[in-house]
C-alpha cells in the first residue's frame, strides 16, 4: 500500500528523485537538536544538452523538522551554469519548441514548495539561459536567479 502511495506521488510530481549530486555545504546555523541550517551546492547536466552543466547553492533547513525531512527550506538559491563540453542543441530547443522546459526540480518542503530551473534559448546571441525559483501549488516567491551559457566552439582533443 505504501508503495502504491509513493509511485502516485512520484507519477503526479509530489516526490522527485534526486537530479543532482551534492558538491559540498556550509553550515549558517547551529542547532542543539538535529542538523544544522547549511547552505548546499549542487551539481546536475542538462538531460537534453550534453555539455551543460549547473551548479546550485540552496538553503536547507535543520533541526528536528529538517532531519526528519518535514520542514520547508526557504526560497534562497543561486544557480551558476557552465559549457564543459561540446554542446550540440537538439532542433525542439533551436527552434525554440522547448522554451520553459523544466531541466530539475527539487522538492523543499514535505508537500506542494519546489525548486525548480527551467532552460530558455536566446537564438539571436546563441545562448542558453538558466533560470531558478521557487514555487507552490498556490502562491510562489518572486526570488530567482539565472545563468548564461554563450554556446562556443569546442577544442577538439
Amino acid at each position: 500500500m505504501l508503495s502504491a502511495i509513493f509511485c502516485f506521488c512520484l507519477v503526479s510530481g509530489w516526490v522527485s528523485i534526486p537530479q543532482a549530486e551534492e558538491i559540498g555545504s556550509v553550515r549558517t546555523k547551529f542547532k542543539v537538536l538535529g542538523a544544522n541550517d547549511k547552505i548546499v551546492i549542487e551539481a546536475f547536466d542538462d538531460p537534453d544538452i550534453p555539455g551543460a552543466t549547473c551548479y546550485l547553492s540552496r538553503a536547507k533547513t535543520g533541526g528536528i523538522s529538517g532531519s526528519l525531512g518535514v520542514a520547508e527550506d526557504t526560497s534562497d538559491a543561486s544557480i551558476s551554469c557552465r559549457q564543459i563540453g561540446p554542446i550540440q542543441l537538439p532542433e525542439d530547443v533551436k527552434e525554440g519548441r522547448e522554451e520553459g522546459e523544466r531541466v530539475f526540480r527539487k522538492s523543499t518542503s514535505i508537500l506542494f514548495k519546489t525548486l525548480q530551473v527551467v532552460r530558455f534559448y536566446d537564438k539571436k546571441r546563441n545562448t542558453l539561459i538558466y533560470l531558478s525559483y521557487s514555487n507552490r501549488i498556490i502562491e510562489g516567491s518572486p526570488k530567482n536567479s539565472i545563468s548564461t551559457i554563450p554556446i562556443m566552439a569546442w577544442p577538439e582533443p
